[in-house]
């Protein structure tokens, strides 16, 4: 048999061994021939988040291909400090696509070893440095937003982490013109973790409340970690009083992002383990009543969800857009 990314597109294939996510056997732009894409969504902004492997702007090719029409990456490696420049070229070439493409926003996940709530003075160097440069790499391709987790005060009180985070995003976006350059900072919230900074609403909202003073700022929701931090957004009841809750503290107006994500944990465990869209503990459902809920119109809906075989995120995908229907 040939491999997988040499045979005809066909989401009816069977699927083959977990492989590499750098591998062709799951590259949507090996998978899906560069003249063939999915039909855009037309009532929501639906996207995945995407690889740059190849450079920046193939992630807009792959988000096309797999059919959405707003989109999330990594500017840089998520898990080491070391930087990384992304050409001027890279930078023409990634709006060039986006406008053809219709994708916006365009979000860039920071580095997970981001650390602005600690006190260790070289992790708090760190962090500085490399949350500034994903800021400015953002700036540079002309991202709308950079999705932040605030980290953990482990080594202090929640109230000194909030200061420490707040006095390091503020070094970070010093002299950057964030709000000329329409780059906004989102605060996700956690899973939950114990000394995690934003793990509830109420820790969000604050953090929020207190970076105003500095920078341009709002939020993104996490399904599988509100899902899993104790918060019922499965039961209707639930959901209406999560959404309820969330607008009293974040306001719904400020959840620019969602990261829709299935969760594999139970509600309450405080294990941030995602799944595909409907193969999870939340199920199809709470993602159906989240896309038609009016108060969301506003914001994008961005999977994070596992790609382990072939066709994965474009089934996942498939799957949101056929909630919003």
């Amino acid at each position: 048999m040939a491999p997988v990314a040499d045979t005809p597109y066909n989401l009816s294939m069977p699927r083959a061994v977990k492989k590499s996510a750098t591998t062709p056997e799951r590259d949507i732009l090996k998978l899906i021939p560069a003249d063939e894409h999915r039909a855009q969504p037309k009532s929501r902004r639906i996207g995945i988040h995407t690889s740059t492997a190849g450079g920046v702007e193939t992630s807009a090719e792959r988000a096309w291909r797999l059919g959405c029409n707003t989109l999330q990456i990594f500017s840089s490696s998520p898990r080491m400090w070391r930087p990384f420049d992304i050409s001027a070229a890279q930078c023409e070439a990634m709006l060039r696509l986006r406008q053809q493409y219709d994708l916006k926003p365009l979000v860039i996940h920071a580095n997970y070893l981001i650390n602005v709530a600690g006190t260790d003075p070289e992790m708090l160097e760190k962090s500085v440095n490399a949350l500034r440069a994903e800021m400015e790499r953002a700036i540079s391709i002309q991202a709308e937003y950079v999705v932040l987790h605030p980290g953990s005060f482990r080594s202090c009180t929640r109230e000194q982490g909030i200061a420490n985070a707040c006095a390091a995003i503020s070094r970070a976006s010093d002299g950057l013109n964030m709000e000329q350059n329409g780059l906004t900072l989102l605060i996700e919230n956690t899973a939950g973790a114990e000394f995690s900074l934003g793990s509830s609403f109420e820790s969000v909202a604050e953090l929020i409340a207190a970076l105003r003073a500095h920078v341009p700022v709002a939020s993104c929701i996490d399904t599988c970690h509100t899902h899993v931090k104790g918060y019922d957004i499965v039961s209707e009841a639930g959901y209406e009083e999560t959404m309820r809750n969330l607008d009293a503290t974040v306001g719904l107006a400020n959840v620019r992002v969602w990261h829709c994500n299935d969760a594999k944990a139970a509600c309450g465990s405080k294990l941030d383990r995602h799944d595909s869209i409907g193969k999870g503990t939340i199920g199809a459902e709470p993602f159906r009543r989240l896309l038609h809920d009016p108060r969301h119109a506003h914001a994008a809906f961005i999977l994070e969800t596992p790609v382990d075989e072939p066709f994965d995120d474009l089934h996942n995908v498939e799957a949101l857009k056929a909630l919003a229907e």
